[in-house]
């Protein structure tokens, strides 16, 4: 696709969530076409290695086969525009932990060639490359983590700092010769938990041409379940004029129809024999119910609602429902010299 077709590709809104983990089936990519997305970054990884990582791939390979009229598997923008076009949504891949790479820096440029184009440096603990938001303290980048940002940059797999902590996420910032994502989190300012994010790391990420994807997982939100969408549609407005408008996308965190088991496996994986809460409580361990405004796919396009009426214009609306991810995925996913700090 040329560059001149790119900018004639305006029929309508397009709709790109930056981050869900459902318990996939036919019902949730029915409503994904229902709610009219585009595009969605999947977790396929959490604590996976690299061979789980790839039967994980074969998993998503038989629902491209099994549904090729409602998903299709897309490595750019441009296959997001083409999916859109016909009438389907466009799968990314990506890793919320670098477990998948192992110890082994080669994997990184075959996990981008598998399709993977999102990967976090770390979850909620320490990883070999950088620091989790769980840790008490945080020495930053490690000397693999540099090793592997740089590799990252040269093939296109693009660093997601969306669970680390703050001085592993500026420095990555920093020591990265691309943008960076926090593809699911929402700023500290609004609602201090953990893994929200400070001004610091916001106008960092801003100034370095990245993008934050606000998150609709409830422990993440300004009173919780009870979030009301104007409170949401607020702090989009009040980061944009920290950050701009141009850096700015949903990663709603959906994680429909998984079992409360689930999340034992997000925030245990391997590395304990006790269960970890996280952001839960022993009292309510589980998944926490979703704002009555943003349930599953069919509600994304509430969300445009709700921005309009918090003062975006149209054109800004369109920008943070997916024009900004689109404009985002076309400068980061090709090999090195093909996108750059704006």
């Amino acid at each position: 696709m040329t560059d001149q077709d790119k900018t004639a590709f305006r029929p309508g809104r397009l709709q790109i969530d930056g981050l869900q983990y459902a318990a996939w089936s036919e019902t949730i990519f029915r409503q994904m076409r229902e709610g009219g997305m585009d595009a969605v970054h999947v977790t396929i990884a959490y604590h996976e290695t690299f061979r789980e990582t790839v039967a994980n791939i074969e998993q998503w390979n038989l629902w491209f086969e099994r549904h090729p009229d409602l998903i299709v598997h897309a490595r750019t923008g441009d296959d997001i525009r083409q999916a859109r076009k016909d009438g389907r949504t466009a799968i990314l891949f990506g890793f919320q932990n670098p477990s998948p790479i192992e110890d082994d820096i080669g994997l990184v440029q075959i996990m981008h060639a598998l399709g993977a184009r999102f990967m976090q440096l770390s979850y909620n603990n320490q990883s070999l490359l950088a620091t989790g938001c769980y840790e008490a303290e945080d020495p930053g980048i490690t000397r693999m983590g540099r090793a592997v940002i740089a590799e990252m940059n040269r093939v296109g797999l693009v660093i997601d700092m969306s669970h680390s902590a703050e001085r592993s996420t500026l420095e990555a910032i920093e020591l990265s010769s691309r943008p960076i994502a926090i593809t699911h989190a929402n700023p500290a300012f609004w609602h201090p938990a953990l893994r929200n994010k400070s001004d610091t790391v916001l106008k960092a990420l801003g100034q370095s041409g990245g993008m934050l994807g606000f998150s609709l997982y409830p422990h993440h939100l300004k009173d919780g379940s009870a979030c009301t969408l104007a409170s949401f549609c607020e702090a989009m407005a009040r980061t944009a004029e920290m950050i701009g408008v141009d850096r700015l996308g949903i990663g709603s965190d959906l994680c429909q129809d998984q079992p409360d088991s689930i999340v034992e496996w997000m925030r245990t994986g391997r590395w304990t024999k006790q269960v970890d809460y996280g952001e839960g409580s022993a009292d309510n361990p589980g998944f926490p119910p979703q704002p009555d405004w943003f349930r599953d796919n069919r509600n994304f396009a509430g969300i445009a609602e709700g921005l309009l009426a918090t003062g975006f214009s149209q054109a800004e609306t369109d920008q943070i429902m997916g024009g900004n991810w689109l404009r985002f995925f076309d400068q980061s996913f090709g090999e090195e010299g093909a996108g750059s700090r704006s």
